[in-house]
């Protein structure tokens, strides 16, 4: 049921887009198919046809690590990120520390000087040894890519994974990648989610989880990953050591609660892989046969469309932040059911929290703005303008003292990473990188 309460998903604020977007589409088809996408930029952040957005005015930068006229305390340590800028096929290495703030190194990635790959996922190995990178475009999907810290070089040849591979995370020993295939020009049918056995760059499985799946994180014990559907309001667990999925919860904000695993997946659910790509390249129109009755389920808003889970660091609970909802919604881990839901600021996107599951941050997408909540109370302690629009990422550094946002920006606007005081919720310091900074993961820190 339709949350008669949602919000319109309200894409023509962020982007203005131009009317030829979608004038050149031909027929209701093409026309919900291109309406779809566009609605799905606007949470990817992508600035579709063309650029422009809101009026914005930044922070003023400050020096030696913090913003002017801020009341947080110097940093007492050197900190080390790594952030991807999507639209520039860039990687960087940011330093942030008692000296200020500053890119230390830039590297472009691609295999194709005439296409836009758009570095999406990144994660730092947990020995600190590799960073690992999705490319959601290329010719036409994206990649997994492998690097050596410290040169950035190139471990292993990147490897196709499924359609637009997208957010990802590492299992605790780091021998496992998860990799959602997001799939944001494909139809809405269920897509996938990778298995990459890291030390050797092989994809081992692909386990079919829903619609637009998105944000993938892992649970304390290494057993499970989270993501979630964006289209279809849901939660899914998968089991790390089966590969299959375990568990599903609704984020329907109108009826929460456990769904039976199969729900909603459709008859493709029991084919392979490779039966499932050759029935959809095969199909006489190039649809599905069920394409039609997909397409109708996805006619309705979404009343939360879910863009990220995050365990907490004991594995006990699960939150969700509803994009469209404004809401995050707590679930008990153990028994898969809902326990508090908090509302937000416009557009919770991606969320992260301290080691002590004492605070919750979230980036607040089309809210321009960062919120932190006390999970004690639930209660939210502050709301932070970001020095850009469009705020993507977010990675705490171990020590609980900072949060790392990596910001868009929107046309020809470089992206940000922001660093914000986990004890004053202040901006302290903002390092320009290139266009539309997406994903963002903590290196290593170093105590001067």
């Amino acid at each position: 049921m339709a949350n008669a309460g949602a919000r319109p998903v309200d894409f023509l604020f962020l982007f203005p887009l131009p009317m030829a977007c979608i004038c050149h589409a031909q027929g209701s088809e093409m026309i919900h198919r291109v309406l779809s996408i566009l609605i799905v930029l606007t949470f990817m952040g992508l600035p579709a046809c063309g650029g422009g957005g809101a009026a914005h005015a930044p922070a003023a930068e400050g020096m030696n690590g913090t913003q002017a006229g801020s009341t947080s305390s110097p940093p007492e340590a050197d900190y080390w990120v790594y952030v991807g800028s999507e639209s520039a096929d860039q990687i960087h290495r940011v330093r942030f520390g008692p000296d200020g703030m500053e890119v230390e190194q830039t590297r472009t990635i691609g295999r194709v000087p005439t296409e836009v790959e758009g570095p999406h996922g990144l994660v730092v190995s947990p020995d600190g040894q590799y960073l690992y990178m999705t490319t959601g475009h290329g010719v036409p999907d994206g990649h997994f890519w492998k690097f050596e810290i410290g040169p950035d070089s190139l471990v292993a040849e990147p490897i196709l994974l499924g359609r637009f591979p997208a957010t990802m995370d590492v299992t605790p020993d780091g021998l496992y990648a998860f990799v959602v295939n997001f799939n944001l020009y494909g139809a809405m049918v269920p897509s996938t989610m990778s298995v990459v056995y890291t030390p050797d760059v092989v994809e081992v499985d692909q386990i079919e989880l829903c619609t637009m799946p998105h944000g993938v994180r892992t649970h304390a014990t290494g057993y499970f990953v989270f993501t979630v559907c964006m289209m279809d309001d849901q939660l899914v667990e998968v089991d790390t050591r089966t590969f299959q999925v375990s568990r599903r919860f609704s984020v329907d904000l109108d009826e929460p609660g456990e769904i039976p695993t199969q729900l909603a997946m459709d008859h493709d659910q029991h084919m392979d892989h490779e039966d499932h790509m050759d029935h959809m390249d095969h199909a006489p129109d190039g649809r599905r046969p069920d394409q039609d009755a997909i397409l109708e389920q996805h006619d309705h808003d979404a009343s939360c469309s879910p863009t990220w889970a995050v365990p907490t660091s004991d594995g006990s609970r699960v939150y969700v932040a509803c994009n469209v909802g404004d809401e995050i919604l707590e679930v008990n881990h153990d028994s898969w059911e809902l326990e508090r839901r908090f509302s937000t600021g416009r557009g919770p996107y991606n969320l992260a929290l301290t080691s002590d599951d004492r605070i919750l941050v979230a980036t607040l997408k089309q809210g321009h703005a960062v919120e932190f909540f006390d999970l004690s109370t639930g209660e939210s302690v502050a709301v932070t303008p970001t020095s850009t629009t469009v705020v993507h990422g977010v990675t705490l550094s171990p020590d609980d003292r900072y949060a790392f946002i990596s910001v868009e920006g929107v046309g020809s606007e470089p992206g940000k990473v922001d660093v914000f005081d986990l004890e004053t919720f202040e901006l302290v310091d903002s390092a320009p990188v290139g266009q539309q900074a997406s994903g963002i993961d903590f290196y290593r820190m170093e105590p001067r």
